[in-house]
């Protein structure tokens, strides 16, 4: 992508932030507090919220309590539940951002769609489908649960009835009496497989691995809980420090490694399966075969239950195609299908490898990549300065709340915008640093649970490496990124 002949008549925006998800802002909000600007947010949707406003299927909800899933300078005391549903966290977002006087900084329906460095001005010149947009330094907000993964199945496009994935939800077909076919058992399906049972004529589930479920255990918060969590924040704040605790032990708990205590974890597991599946040849069919932790681990109360459901059958057999009519699996069955119901999960990957950024040199970011993700801190890329990632390469959470991973990300990249307010014209991580910072993850990710598992999952790329999650403790990536350390930056 080349530079625009002609530049905008406006000076060159200090910051711009791209999407308006949590981490946008969670930026966002950390800049204007630091007064950095003149700053501005772009957003592809009509709305904020990102993975919040685009999940809106039945049963939606955070597998995070809602304490812990809520940024720390931006409290909630009146959660409803233990567990927000979509709707509310939705809200959060939106009552946030109107709080903190962000909504006249964010720009809605503007896709961005490309970036080019202009070494001589050290300016990014941005192309978005609502116009250029000139920019001092760029703070990628996108995220990866944002492109629908869909399943390389023969026949797909040929299927005659409504066919959508969770995170494209089509509210205006009706399931009521339908016979519904659901291909997919990760986190979004085991939400709405129990709703759709709810009202569907028949639920045909189709699964290829079963996942590890744990208890949820989600209740509504009383009111009198609320009150005082209002009238005394301290006690809210010692709720959020027991819940972070709570989930900062899965990561000695099998949640990253394979250890002794995985096997407690997986009994926990098998326990909550056998209380709530007392038929033995369905529970074989639910039982894993791979190690805890390999695979996201899931909670839930109700998928057990709907999967024991008159109007309910679980497929485990290989789905050989679509037909017009339906899905037909490996042993020549046909199911008669309405409608088909894709929760495949995101492709996090390819989100990520979309982005048209020209870096330093004219080097685009999917050539430094041509090997695989990765980015010093899981932040910033060497070759392409003034440019930051939030909830970048290896950076994700398989045990607690990703909204800690933010918070600290952004304090990092506060830091580096500090520099360049200072009096540098750009910041860029040293390839040493960065190369230093890799071998290490990779070190640490060679017998991690997702590497000597058994399994095979989303974490991973085409190649089998895990660019995708974080192989350590929230603290460890605290003492790691919480401060940008000058040592390792180079400033121009």
């Amino acid at each position: 992508m080349k530079a625009p002949a002609t530049e905008p008549a406006a000076e060159p925006l200090e910051v711009l932030i791209v999407g308006a998800g949590f981490s946008g802002l969670a930026m966002a909000i950390r800049c204007r507090q630091a007064r950095i600007g003149p700053m501005r947010v772009i957003e592809k949707a009509a709305d904020i919220g990102g993975t919040w406003r685009e999940n809106t299927y039945p049963g939606a909800a955070c597998d995070v309590p809602s304490h812990l899933y809520s940024l720390s300078f931006a409290p909630k005391p009146d959660w409803t539940r233990m567990y927000a549903p979509q709707p509310e966290i939705q809200a959060y977002l939106r009552e946030t951002a109107e709080r903190h006087g962000l909504m006249p900084l964010i720009k809605l329906g503007t896709a961005f769609s490309g970036a080019t460095w202009d070494e001589a001005r050290a300016v990014w010149h941005v192309e978005t489908d609502r116009g250029p947009i000139t920019t001092r330094a760029i703070v990628s907000a996108m995220g990866g649960l944002h492109h629908p993964a869909y399943p390389d199945l023969p026949g797909r496009d040929a299927f005659a009835g409504a066919a959508f994935h969770t995170a494209t939800w089509d509210h205006s077909v009706d399931l009521a009496g339908k016979r519904v076919g659901v291909i997919g058992t990760g986190a979004s399906a085991i939400q709405v497989v129990p709703e759709i049972a709810k009202v569907a004529g028949h639920l045909t589930l189709f699964q290829r691995t079963p996942p590890w479920i744990m208890p949820k255990h989600d209740h509504a918060i009383a009111d009198s809980t609320k009150a005082r969590y209002r009238r005394l924040p301290v006690l809210r704040r010692l709720e959020r420090a027991r819940l972070f605790w709570l989930h900062e032990l899965r990561a000695f708990f099998g949640f990253t490694k394979v250890s002794k205590l995985t096997k407690q974890a997986e009994g926990l597991a098998r326990h909550h399966l056998a209380k709530a599946v007392p038929d033995r040849a369905l529970r074989a069919k639910l039982t894993p075969n791979y190690r805890l932790g390999c695979k996201r681990v899931l909670i839930s109360d109700e998928y057990y239950p709907a999967l024991q459901r008159p109007n309910v059958t679980l497929e485990t057999g290989d789905i050989a195609r679509i037909t017009e009519a339906g899905v037909t699996t490996a042993d020549g069955r046909a199911h008669a299908l309405d409608v088909i119901v894709y929760a495949t999960g995101f492709d996090v990957t390819g989100s990520f490898a979309r982005m048209d950024l020209v870096g330093r040199d004219g080097r685009r970011l999917a050539e430094a990549w041509s090997d695989g993700m990765g980015a010093y801190q899981g932040i910033t890329v060497a070759g392409f300065p003034n440019y930051f990632m939030l909830l970048g390469p290896n950076t994700g959470l398989g045990h607690n709340s990703i909204i800690a991973m933010i918070e600290i990300q952004v304090r990092h990249v506060l830091d580096c915008l500090a520099a360049l307010r200072g009096g540098a014209r750009a910041i860029e991580v040293r390839p040493e640093a960065q190369a230093r910072f890799l071998d290490r993850i990779r070190s640490r990710l060679a017998d991690s649970i997702w590497q000597a598992g058994g399994c095979r999952s989303w974490y991973l790329d085409a190649q089998g490496r895990n660019t995708t999650l974080w192989p350590d403790s929230v603290m460890a990536y605290r003492r790691s990124a919480r401060r940008a350390r000058m040592a390792d930056y180079r400033l121009g």
